[in-house]
């Protein structure tokens, strides 16, 4: 039996033995949504416990929109443009985008206009998250783990704080999207680290598809109290990377919501484990380094026997990234 593993920005083919105990395991495949411009239009005219998103803007208002960086593959070149369309009504100059880098590189030219597109990098200020640098942010406090809460200033400093991302699986925080675009996103390294220390991302609730109870994404939900997020545009993606599902409005209604979509399509049960587990990264971006590909080997985990193999295939094209939690 032949199949392929997504690699990169392409595929590797691998032929498997032709034996009783093989399975392939992979997400409910929802296709993409059609006519995808008037579809986030309509979402965002019509979002979850919140006014439209153009009725949010007034004027002299100072947006920040926050996007995910060239680690996610984040629809960017859709959701970003759509925003813009929507509160077009305020001048270019009265909006800032903000990179969420966390604490990874710093995204090149290039990436960011494959990322956004020319027209929006040529028209738009764009503020990349610089966590080792403390003169950028503004300190909020600390939370009820006792951990400082340091956030961008400059996104601090708008009016309206707008969220973007996609929402997926994830093996410490149990989904990303929603507010880990402010933290890790947006936070300083202190805070990254704090959120991301040994006591949270050991404790048993921290992990796949699981929010309350989970100390990291508690935590995340205490920070937001202090960034005071205004909208949320959340999507879901398919194996293809195409959009599912669109979720919009309050931060915390809307990205249940789409955790809930997500859980429904992307986790699956499995009867029994295996002593061979085979899988990838889901391809670039989510494969650019060691450290993301970590992602794949956790899923797998999930469903390999004790003292079994895990393979896993990720191109890796940024190697062991320098970040800031190696040093």
């Amino acid at each position: 039996m032949k199949t392929k593993l997504a690699y990169g920005e392409g595929s590797l083919e691998i032929e498997l033995p032709d034996i009783a105990d093989l399975a392939i395991l992979e997400p409910r495949h929802q296709p993409g949504l059609p006519h995808i411009e008037k579809s986030l239009s309509a979402a965002l005219r019509q979002p979850i416990n919140s006014q439209p998103l153009q009725s949010l803007v007034k004027p002299g208002t100072k947006v920040g929109i926050i996007f995910s960086d060239i680690s996610r593959p984040t629809p960017n070149r859709l959701l970003i443009p759509a925003i813009l369309q929507e509160i077009s009504a305020i001048p270019n100059i009265s909006i800032k985008l903000f990179n969420a880098l966390g604490t990874h590189r710093l995204n090149t030219e290039v990436e960011l206009r494959k990322m956004l597109g020319d027209d929006v990098v040529n028209r738009y200020s764009i503020v990349q998250n610089n966590a080792f640098d403390r003169l950028t942010q503004v300190n909020l406090g600390t939370t009820n783990r006792r951990h400082e809460v340091w956030l961008n200033r400059e996104f601090m400093e708008c009016d309206l704080r707008i969220l973007t991302g996609f929402i997926e699986p994830h093996f410490f925080a149990g989904f990303s999207g929603g507010g880990k675009a402010v933290i890790p996103g947006m936070a300083g390294q202190i805070t990254v680290l704090g959120n991301h220390d040994a006591a949270n991302i050991g404790n048993p609730n921290a992990t796949w598809g699981i929010t309350n109870g989970n100390p990291i994404w508690e935590e995340v939900q205490e920070v937001l109290k202090y960034a005071a997020p205004t909208f949320l545009l959340n999507v879901a993606l398919n194996c293809e990377k195409e959009i599912t599902a669109i979720f919009t409005g309050d931060v915390h209604k809307a990205h249940a919501a789409g955790c809930a979509y997500v859980k429904e399509n992307a986790m699956i049960p499995v009867g029994h484990a295996y002593d061979i587990v085979i899988t990838s990264n889901s391809g670039y971006p989510l494969d650019l380094n060691l450290y993301q590909a970590v992602k794949g080997m956790s899923a797998a985990a999930q469903v390999v026997k004790p003292g079994g193999a895990i393979i896993i295939v990720a191109e890796c094209l940024d190697g062991i990234p320098e970040h800031g939690l190696y040093g």
